[in-house]
């Protein structure tokens, strides 16, 4: 699986390793993708996401996965995240 955030899309980023000496290696740049499971409070179930650290805060500053997920673009997320917005529209919008 790709080291991929799939509510933020944060994923890897290459850069240098500079040595005192000014030598120059490439390494790269891992987010901290953890996997976790994340309560939908309109659909009263749970969903298993890849997630970095930063958006998992994000999603407690917001108040949890459906208004983080209302308030995110589309752009941003990843397939499986899309759908459960998608529910969480029809299910917010039957209320």
């Amino acid at each position: 699986m790709a080291r991929r955030c799939e509510l933020t899309g944060k994923g890897v980023l290459t850069g240098n390793n500079v040595s005192h000496a000014k030598n120059r290696n490439r390494r790269r740049f891992l987010p901290n993708v953890q996997e976790v499971r994340l309560m939908s409070e309109a659909l009263g179930r749970s969903f298993s996401l890849k997630v970095s650290a930063s958006a998992l805060r994000s999603v407690e500053h917001n108040g949890g996965l459906d208004k983080f997920l209302l308030k995110s673009r589309d752009t941003d997320l990843s397939l499986q995240a899309r759908r459960v917005k998608r529910d969480i529209k029809k299910a917010t919008a039957t209320a």
